[in-house]
């Protein structure tokens, strides 16, 4: 029973790793930041909770604040393109934690596995 207890912390511990830890920095938001400086009310706060949610690690709400900017009546090219570039960059990060978050899973039942009575 300890040895279970022990492989069920072990794949908490890899699953926060995995989606609180990871790489902040590979979202560059600095261009979006700027662009919308000087926008609308809606627009920005969208693109404030978008960039507030990539710096705690949740992309999914990131990437739901950049829809949600990105279908605002009154954007400049500047600024849908700034927008497309992080969704770009958001959605990578998305795909690589995915990833990640699989070889985890995948190597956390092989080890479950051969930790098993025969």
């Amino acid at each position: 029973m300890k040895r279970y207890a022990w492989i069920v912390l072990a794949m908490v511990a890899l699953g926060c790793t995995l989606t609180g830890c990871g790489n902040k920095g590979g979202v560059d938001t600095s261009k979006l930041e700027s662009t919308f400086k000087s926008a609308e009310a809606a627009a920005k706060t969208a693109v404030d909770q978008a960039v507030t949610a990539i710096r705690s690690g949740d992309y999914s709400g990131a990437l739901a604040s950049l829809q949600k900017a990105a279908v605002q009546a009154k954007l400049t090219p500047e600024q849908t393109q700034a927008i497309n570039d992080v969704i770009a960059q958001v959605q990578k990060m998305i795909t690589e934690a995915a990833g990640k978050a699989a070889e985890g899973a995948n190597k956390a039942v092989g080890d479950i596995q051969k930790s098993l009575p025969k």
